[in-house]
C-alpha cells in the first residue's frame, strides 16, 4: 500500500515562496537576505530532527520514561560544490526528566534512526553521514517566589 503526500508551492515574488501541504500546514520558503521564510534546506535539516523526535519521544514515554522536556541540536555539513548536498548531519539529543535511564535513549536513537524515521534513513541511503550523541539533563525546578 501507498502512501503518497501531496502539497503545492506557489511563488510570492523574488526568491519567494508559499509552501502547503495536503493536510494544510503552510509555510514559506525563501532564498532571499533577509529571509522571510526558511530555505529548502533548511527544511529538509529540520524534517530529519522533527522525524527522529517524534519516534525518540514516543519510544521514551512507550518505555515509561519521565521525560519532563525533549529537543534535538542539529547541524548539518553540505558540499562545497553545487549541489551542494548535505553529506554529514550530526544530532544532539537533549533530554530532562528524572531517573532518565541512558540505555533506554540509546535505544530509542538507535531504533529511530535504523528502523522508523523515514526521513533520516532516505537521507542515510542518499550518502548522508549521520552523527548522533545525547545527554541528559536535571528537570528545571521553579523558582519558588
Amino acid at each position: 500500500m501507498s502512501d503518497t503526500k501531496t502539497g503545492r508551492v506557489e511563488w510570492r515574488d523574488g526568491l519567494n515562496f508559499n509552501a502547503v501541504g495536503g493536510s494544510g500546514f503552510a509555510f514559506d520558503f525563501s532564498g532571499t537576505s533577509p529571509a522571510e521564510g526558511g530555505s529548502p534546506m533548511e527544511v529538509a535539516l529540520l524534517a530529519a530532527a522533527g522525524c527522529t523526535a517524534m519516534d525518540v519521544i514516543s519510544i521514551l514515554q512507550k518505555k515509561r520514561q519521565n521525560v519532563t522536556d525533549f529537543a534535538i541540536e542539529i547541524s548539518g555539513k553540505r558540499a562545497g560544490e553545487h549541489p551542494k548536498v548535505y553529506t554529514e548531519m550530526s544530532l544532539t539529543y537533549v533530554v530532562a526528566g528524572e531517573e532518565i535511564d541512558p540505555e533506554a535513549v540509546a535505544r530509542a536513537i538507535e531504533l529511530s534512526m535504523t528502523k522508523y524515521c523515514s526521513v533520516s534513513i532516505m537521507f542515510k541511503q542518499a550518502g548522508i553521514k549521520f552523527n548522533t550523541d545525547f545527554r541528559i539533563e536535571e528537570p528545571a525546578v521553579a523558582a519558588v517566589a
